[in-house]
């Protein structure tokens, strides 16, 4: 494959990161949606306010995974109290890793997975844990080779629609 960077995201790359976000998500989850439900929460969880508060926000980061400049996929990662759900200083959150549907099968989620793990490593986490759709196989998949074992579930709200998100976590430390 092509020499992939990846970067961290800054507020002046906003634009790019809320097309790659609409577009990787659109073309994860549209199938299994209504396009009333996908078109509210494109609006709302990829607003320029939204955004603008995500990459402000000391305690989460974003990265880039390029090639020759062209964002190809992204990487959400969360601290401390801007984690979605556990809020836990001694574990790190993976909230989105996408990729566009073209690049699939072709390590660039597993590239920023690794970047994630060596983040988690350098902040000295006990553990990752992260999110997952019950009806996303390839992403529950990915995480299970990757050594995350399924710990609980969770409501995720798109649009009217309540989903349940299996949560995972992969064990770093013992405390």
């Amino acid at each position: 494959m092509e020499n992939i960077s990846i970067r961290k995201v800054t507020l002046k790359d906003i634009d790019q990161l809320q097309k790659i976000g609409r577009q990787t998500f659109y073309e994860t989850f549209s199938a299994g949606n209504t396009e009333e439900n996908m078109k509210k929460y494109l609006e709302e969880g990829f607003s320029t306010e939204k955004v603008t508060a995500e990459l402000n926000n000391e305690n989460s980061e974003f990265y880039f995974a390029s090639i020759d400049d062209f964002v190809i996929g992204y990487l959400k990662i969360n601290f401390g109290l801007s984690q979605t759900e556990l809020k836990d200083d001694k574990a790190l959150e993976i909230e989105r890793i996408y990729v566009l549907s073209e690049y699939h099968g072709k390590r660039i989620g597993q590239l920023l997975y690794e970047k994630a793990m060596q983040i988690a490593k350098q902040s000295n986490a006990d553990y990752i844990w992260l999110g997952v759709w019950e009806e996303n196989p390839r992403a529950i998949s990915f995480y299970k080779k990757n050594g995350f074992v399924e710990f609980d579930k969770h409501i995720f709200k798109l649009g009217d629609d309540e989903q349940t998100d299996i949560m995972m976590k992969l064990q770093l430390n013992d405390r």
